[in-house]
């Protein structure tokens, strides 16, 4: 039986130079915090893949700490700022209600312990009113965070447009408090999950305006269990895991060298081809001269486009959620390259799932870090979509392996999957 594999936006393989990283790294016995000559040796081993973290971002060496996961990445910057806000009047984050579960489920904590949440509007494709934004800002704000690409639908929200806005909020409100007399500081802070976006995007926090964005390894063909944090200097954080005084006190525990190396080697596998600008330590941005990311990223639009065309074709009654040029010219605006994310009506994801999977197709609906059973999406509920499309989500997610003959596959497999459950349940 074929096999192909359509859930990268859950976990992408792990790439061969990883593997041999990771196995190098083995042999680095000894703790980074130890005054000892092994110590050292895992301590500037651990900076080396700091630096190269940090080149990839445009930031600073001392900007960059690692985290066990996007999940802790996320957790850290939304916490870790709340807590050292924790005694100030200011008590107010806005976010968008398409955001992943470890966004959402820390803000509802914190509506619990009195802090106001407030959710900015997204259209039908889950694209961030602008307006509305500006209408929510104001002095109490202390941090808004918005995701740069959807994990489920696709869709690339104009974070360097959000940055502006928040850029011009913090300079007007300046020259107010200057001309009455008052403290400043400058908030609110802007927050990134970038996680679907690593591979496929541009990263550098200079050009996007961020002051905090993470990442993490399973996306990008690299070790799971490690996440990034940037946090921009100045930018005050509280540690969510006490212990001892490692990551700038940031995130106590023995720093996880073989997953770190990993990261390190994974993003270098991007950057080999990254069309990114890099900020080395002490100089300017440099222009990256290659395009090899960009010619992936055309390659799976290629693929994606294909994939939306015929399943339109195929499937009259099929809903394609998130951004779609009905042209399909080269590239559809605002979507993730690799992203498709469909809807079938009367039927539910979990059937579908499993009748893709006896086929050979993995593919997904959700997040995966919801539970193992598949949960209405609060994405597709948040854009309007339809009820009778919400329970039937499907999301294939393309990546380095995905070739033309995998996505003819799914075209002729597809169809008979769901004239078959139709038929069984009399749909």
């Amino acid at each position: 039986m074929k096999k192909v594999y359509l859930d990268n936006a859950a976990s992408t393989p792990i790439d061969e130079n990883v593997v041999a990283e990771i196995v190098k790294v083995t042999k680095l016995y000894g703790n980074p915090s130890s005054y000892n000559d092994r110590g050292r040796e895992a301590r500037e081993y651990t900076e080396r893949a700091r630096l190269k973290v940090a080149r990839f971002l445009g930031a600073h060496s001392d900007e960059i700490i690692f985290t066990a996961s996007g999940t802790e990445a996320n957790n850290l910057a939304i916490f870790g700022l709340a807590h050292a806000c924790s005694k100030r009047s200011r008590r107010e984050i806005i976010s968008t209600p398409i955001e992943h579960p470890s966004i959402l489920r820390p803000l509802k904590f914190l509506k619990q312990k009195g802090w106001e949440i407030k959710f900015v509007r997204v259209d039908q494709n889950g694209l961030v009113d602008l307006n509305d934004l500006k209408n929510k800002l104001n002095s109490r704000t202390v941090l808004v965070s918005v995701m740069y690409a959807n994990n489920e639908i696709g869709t690339i929200e104009p974070i360097t447009k959000i940055s502006k806005i928040i850029r011009d909020f913090r300079e007007e409100y300046a020259d107010i408090s200057k001309f009455r007399n008052i403290r400043h500081e400058k908030f609110p802070i802007f927050h990134v999950d970038a996680c679907q976006a690593t591979e496929y995007l541009d990263m550098n926090v200079n050009h996007l305006g961020v002051d905090l964005l993470t990442f993490n390894g399973s996306k990008i063909y690299g070790p799971k269990g490690v996440g990034v944090l940037y946090a921009r200097r100045g930018v005050k954080l509280s540690p969510i895991m006490l212990g001892g005084e490692q990551e700038a006190g940031l995130r106590a525990g023995t720093e996880n060298l073989m997953a770190i190396g990993g990261l390190a080697v994974a993003l270098d596998n991007i950057d080999t081809h990254s069309t990114h600008s890099t900020k080395p330590q002490g100089g300017e941005p440099v222009e990256s001269t290659s395009s090899g990311q960009e010619q992936e990223g055309e390659r799976l639009a290629g693929l994606r486009d294909d994939l939306i065309e015929k399943v339109g074709a195929l499937l009259p009654d099929v809903k394609i959620n998130g951004p779609v040029d009905n042209r399909l010219a080269k590239s559809i605006i605002n979507r993730l390259p690799n992203n498709v994310n469909i809807s079938v009506p009367d039927l539910t994801s979990e059937v579908l799932l499993l009748e893709l999977d006896k086929y050979g197709i993995c593919a997904g609906s959700g997040s995966a870090c919801t539970s193992h059973a598949v949960e209405p999406s609060h994405v597709l509920k948040a854009i309007g979509l339809d009820k009778k499309y919400i329970n039937g989500a499907l999301r294939f997610s393309m990546g380095r392996q995905t070739t033309k003959k995998d996505i003819d596959y799914v075209l002729k497999v597809l169809p008979k999957i769901i004239q078959d459950l139709k038929k069984r349940y009399k749909k």
